[in-house]
């Protein structure tokens, strides 16, 4: 039975208008939700499952929210967007939503997006993530009028929505963590500060080290490509230190895992003569030997969260103000944290 031809079945059992019944569908601001709930449960008991793309044609909305990639250099792994995406796409099926994944070279090209978008409005709203400490994309996006919501802060949020997790806390009760297993000299392998999340979880370790009223060396602070590799270097540099730290906090997994293969290099066991914490919880530390503590930030959940926010904001149920959400990360404890060893050397004369 075609689409039509349910309509008026509906239409002649109620005696209503196939136009009633399709506006009561669509749910329609002129029906009353009275004739909503008769017109959806005679439908259901007809077995009948409206058409989500005539739905979209006849109210004028794509039904479709686009989720910005950050520009591939090496900041995330399949992994971290697998589970991100999972959640967006799980949350909007449930509500008959579509997600389009929009993977820009470059910000002219991300620029050029947002235009288009504008433009064309082929989709309802925008995730944007990766987001930086002064980030043009907050106000460009209220100029447009295109809805949005942010994976992470920026300097310039006040006025728009956002889901983050409370990075400065994590990796302040990180180093206190390792402090008391009994270290002293704690490093710190970041990211580039042009990331707001990189610039609090770097906060976030010399809080950690102030707290525990223990001397913050500079030298101990790297800053790095968020890769294996870039965690391997930087990994590296603090080994040649004629003091190397017995604990490293890590920006992410990836480059905690790259740091323990250059420990590894040298002749020295990850968990043991240093300890090494990752962050995101990527079930691919669990993996290695020894497996990578790390602390967790729901990956899923935060992703059926932004899609929920997002389509809240594209319906007019909420405020951009009223969708700001800031959750704590989980520490996960593994293998690689472990109190200082006794025999680990003094000086890096003595590793030699």
């Amino acid at each position: 039975m075609g689409e039509p031809t349910r309509l008026k079945v509906i239409a002649e059992r109620l005696n209503l208008s196939q136009s009633t019944v399709s506006r009561a569908l669509n749910d329609y601001k002129d029906i009353s939700n009275r004739t909503k709930k008769l017109v959806r449960d005679t439908a259901k008991e007809l077995g009948y499952e409206p058409n989500p793309y005539a739905r979209r044609l006849a109210l004028g909305k794509s039904y479709t929210i686009g989720y910005v990639m950050p520009a591939q250099d090496g900041q995330l792994t399949e992994t971290f967007l697998g589970e991100l995406m999972a959640g967006m796409a799980t949350a909007l099926a449930l509500k008959g939503w579509d997600l389009t994944v929009l993977a820009p070279a470059n910000t002219e090209e991300e620029m050029a997006i947002f235009q288009r978008i504008a433009r064309t409005r082929h989709l309802s709203g925008l995730v944007i993530s990766r987001t930086y400490s002064e980030d043009p994309r907050f106000q460009i996006l209220r100029d447009l009028d295109i809805p949005f919501v942010s994976h992470g802060r920026s300097n310039t949020c006040g006025d728009s929505a956002w889901l983050d997790v409370d990075n400065e806390l994590a990796f302040a009760e990180m180093t206190s963590h390792l402090v008391s297993l009994g270290h002293k000299r704690i490093a710190h392998i970041g990211g580039s500060p042009l990331y707001n999340f990189a610039r609090q979880r770097a906060d976030g370790w010399r809080r950690g080290l102030r707290e525990a009223g223990l001397e913050i060396h500079e030298n101990f602070g790297e800053a790095t490509d968020l890769s294996f590799e870039g965690g391997c270097a930087a990994m590296e540099r603090l080994l040649r230190l004629d003091q190397p730290p017995t604990a490293v906090c890590c920006v992410s997994d990836v480059v905690a895992i790259g740091a323990m293969q250059a420990i590894r290099s040298s002749g020295l066991q990850p968990g043991r003569e240093i300890s090494v914490i990752g962050y995101d919880g990527l079930e691919l530390g669990a993996w290695l030997n020894p497996p990578l503590t790390t602390m967790r930030q729901p990956l899923q959940s935060a992703g059926r969260m932004l899609a929920d926010m997002l389509i809240k904001l594209v319906e007019g149920e909420r405020k951009p103000t009223d969708s700001q959400e800031l959750f704590r990360a989980s520490f996960v404890r593994r293998g690689t944290a472990n109190p200082p060893v006794t025999d680990w050397p003094t000086s890096r004369q003595e590793v030699r």
